[in-house]
């Protein structure tokens, strides 16, 4: 499992860096979608994975950021580009604002308290807040991306789009692992007790994960809204937010585990389409196997090294 953690995500980028390639327009359009839910999943797992805290609720920020981009494209004739930094802003801050009073929940407390936001966001965008959300009909008819006066409008342009935002996203997570914030986060994940007991302050560190869970999720939905020119609010309901928890969960919290949590909760589906609803029978017990197996995840993560002594059994003790 350590070969798997340790060569998988770089034999995966390889394979995803020439990808589209060798891919007809539909599978093109199913690629593009893997990425930007392994970037949502990814922010998904900050919050749930690394820190600990049941988080049903990443959808409303993934949704923050795609309408922050439509908005501003639509309404106020901002290049699709040019909304990137308040698609992030904004939801982090929000994820701030919002985690602030709830962060002192735990376990399936926490969990709903996620999903009654990700409820109220949704009839926001569906009662069409101040004109701007569109209602339930959305907001259509985006701007391609362009780069310096050039159109970008095919889906290789889009793919290579949001590849870029995936490995953005990877080294953001690559550095949090070894920062001072991520082994916070794990203390507070393996146990918030002993973790205040060394003096970590778990509040800020929650509401940290949160805000940088937020932003990440506001980034991918700028990718969101440039590859369907469109947003509606169906888009980031709370069964997105189902999904992905459960890719964290099955998937395991790890870079590997992550994304071959959305491969087959997401692309594994799209495979079998052609057998109709039988799909999402087998794919159940497919998910119910995996859990019965890997109750930790497929690819679980590790943080540190357990010293020899204490696992070789055979020289201490006896």
């Amino acid at each position: 499992m350590n070969t798997v953690q340790r060569f998988g995500p770089p034999l995966a980028l390889l394979v995803m860096a020439f990808l589209p390639f060798a891919l007809n327009p539909r599978w093109q359009a199913v690629a593009i979608t893997f990425l930007i839910f392994s970037v949502v999943a990814l922010s998904q797992d900050i919050v749930l994975g690394k820190s600990g805290m049941f988080n049903m609720g990443q959808a409303l920020f993934f949704g923050m950021g795609a309408y922050t981009t439509a908005i501003l494209n639509a309404k106020f004739g901002w290049p699709m580009l040019a909304t990137i930094p308040l698609a992030i802003l904004i939801p982090a801050l929000f994820g701030i604002i919002l985690a602030g009073p709830i962060v002192h929940l735990r376990g399936d407390y926490l969990l709903v308290t996620t999903i009654g936001f990700n409820i109220v966001f949704v009839q926001v965008l569906q009662n069409d807040l101040g004109g701007l959300t569109g209602g339930p009909n959305g907001i259509f008819g985006l701007d391609p991306l362009s780069l310096f006066g050039t159109n970008l409008t095919s889906q290789v342009a889009v793919y290579y789009f949001a590849f870029a935002v995936l490995l953005l996203t990877l080294w953001v997570m690559r550095n949090l692992e070894k920062s001072k914030p991520g082994r916070a986060m794990h203390y507070l994940r393996e146990d918030q007790l002993a973790a205040e007991s060394i003096g970590i302050n778990t509040r800020v560190y929650k509401i940290f994960a949160f805000g940088l869970g937020a932003g990440i999720a506001g980034l991918a939905g700028t990718v969101y809204a440039t590859q369907y020119a469109a947003v509606s609010p169906e888009g980031f309901d709370f069964i997105q937010s189902v999904l992905f928890f459960a890719i964290v969960i099955v998937g395991g919290s790890s870079v590997s585990g992550v994304l071959l949590g959305v491969f087959i909760m997401f692309v594994l589906p799209e495979i079998f389409r052609e057998f109709a609803t039988w799909r999402f029978f087998i794919f159940g017990f497919a998910m119910i196997l995996a859990m019965i197996l890997r109750p930790r995840g497929i690819v679980p993560a590790t943080f540190g090294k357990i010293p020899k002594f204490l696992i070789k059994g055979d020289s201490h003790g006896a």
